[in-house]
Order: structure tokens, then C-alpha cells, then sequence
């Protein structure tokens, strides 16, 4: 089987049942993966199982872990139940994230500890499960943020709790190569979808949208590709962001 060909991989995916995520499941099981789609919680479930039968409807195979992923122990048993369920584990893709909106003055410490133990251990020990199950030639994809080249206020516990990523990427590349899997981080812009809009004011909205270069938020459907490319033919990247965002940040 070749790097590229989809079929018969397995697919693993945090945050798999609705937005990106949930774009992410079906279009790899359209192209004939196996997917293990992770939702957090019963407010998720909903999405969750209209994500598993639009794949199995459609003919692919998947199925559905719950779990609160700041539990570290959750991150093992999801990809032990993965392993357990399709015999092996060839791609592992985080889109867990939280976003604040909330001056620097105004964050409480219980905020700080719930955005760093989303945004940052999730991804942490995210990769290092990965890295532990994956197939030789397997490939780690995290969705961070394209703020981490922004410069702004008010998103202080949010890019900062997914700047540690990049770290976590380059590192774990580093170590991880020689067995030929390869780890990124996709930066999107502000995306298109609820989890944006909830933090945002309709003034901000507008500034978001007018901020790119190329004009609009950022669209799911332009992002997807990108992040399937890295883990097929882009296989040869390895320990770098790639921001992705219309010209709404740059570095």
C-alpha cells in the first residue's frame, strides 16, 4: 500500500464528529479509511452519531469514542480502543481546541488551567499516544491557530495555550522520523463555523472577515484538503506549521 492511497488506513480523529472535525471523518471514509471518530461530550452526541451513520450509510466503517481528553489516561484508551477495533492505527489528527476571548487583567487562574489543559496537554499527549501506536509510516496532524502569528490582545490564554504546539511538533518529528512519521500543525484562520461565534462580537465577525488578504473567514473545505494532503502526498513535511488563512496572518 502505498503513502497515499486511503484505502484501508485507519484514520484516528479527536474531535471528529462535527465542524472540521466532522468534515475531516467523511472525507476520509469516502476515500475508503477507517475512522475513529472522538467526541468529548453527551452535548456532542447528537453530531457524533449523524457523522457515524452518514459514513456507514455511505458504505465506510467507523465508529465513536467518547471521552474528556484532559484525562490523559481517556488519550490512551482512545487509541487503544482504535487498535482494538481496526488492528492498527496509520493516521492520528487533532482538532480539539477551546477558544477565550477575555483581557489579560480580567482571566481567572481556573480559566488559564482549562484553555492550557485543552489547547496544550490535550495535543501533548495526543502526540506522544500517537507516537507510541501509530504504524511505521505513520503521520500526526494538530489543528492550532493562525493567531500564533498575530499580533493582538485579548486571545492570551488561546494562542497562547496552542503556541506550545509547535514545539511539540518539531520535537516529536525529530524523534519520531526515523521510524517515517511525520508531524504537522495546521494554522487556520478564524473558521466559518459555531465555534468561532461564540466568542465574537458582530463587529469583530466583520473585522475577522475583512482581515485576509483574500477576503472571508476561513472556510472548513479549505482547510480539509490541506490537512488530507499532509498525511498522504505532503508526507514529506514534517515539524512545521503550515498557516493557512487567506493572508490573515503571516510571518
Amino acid at each position: 500500500m502505498s503513502r497515499n492511497d486511503l484505502k484501508g488506513k485507519v484514520v484516528l480523529i479527536a474531535g471528529g464528529a462535527k465542524n472540521l472535525g466532522g468534515l475531516l471523518s467523511h472525507t476520509f471514509a469516502s476515500k475508503g479509511a477507517k475512522v475513529a471518530v472522538h467526541y468529548n461530550s453527551n452535548s456532542t452526541k447528537a453530531d457524533a452519531e449523524q457523522t457515524l451513520a452518514a459514513i456507514t450509510n455511505g458504505g465506510g466503517e467507523a465508529f465513536l469514542f467518547q471521552a474528556d481528553l484532559t484525562k490523559v489516561a481517556n488519550i490512551a484508551k482512545l487509541f487503544e480502543a482504535a487498535k482494538e477495533k481496526f488492528g492498527g492505527i496509520d493516521i492520528a489528527i487533532n482538532t480539539v481546541g477551546m477558544v477565550l476571548k477575555k483581557p489579560f487583567l480580567e482571566t481567572t487562574e481556573a480559566e488559564y488551567d482549562t484553555m492550557f489543559d485543552i489547547n496544550s496537554k490535550v495535543a501533548y499527549f495526543f502526540i506522544q499516544e500517537a507516537g507510541k501506536h501509530l504504524n511505521e509510516n505513520g503521520k500526526i496532524n494538530t489543528i492550532v491557530t493562525s493567531l500564533l502569528a498575530a499580533y493582538t490582545g485579548l486571545y492570551s490564554t488561546y494562542a497562547g495555550a496552542k503556541a506550545p504546539v509547535e514545539h511539540f511538533t518539531r520535537m516529536a518529528s525529530k524523534e519520531f522520523g526515523n521510524r517515517g512519521i511525520s508531524v504537522t500543525a495546521v494554522a487556520p484562520g478564524p473558521m466559518d463555523t459555531p465555534f468561532f461565534y461564540g466568542q465574537e462580537a458582530p463587529e469583530a465577525v466583520a473585522y475577522h472577515k475583512s482581515a485576509s488578504a483574500l477576503g472571508g473567514l476561513t472556510d472548513i473545505k479549505d482547510i480539509a484538503p490541506l490537512v488530507e494532503f499532509l498525511v498522504t502526498d505532503g508526507w514529506w513535511i514534517t515539524g512545521q506549521t503550515i498557516f493557512a488563512n487567506g493572508g490573515y496572518t503571516t510571518r
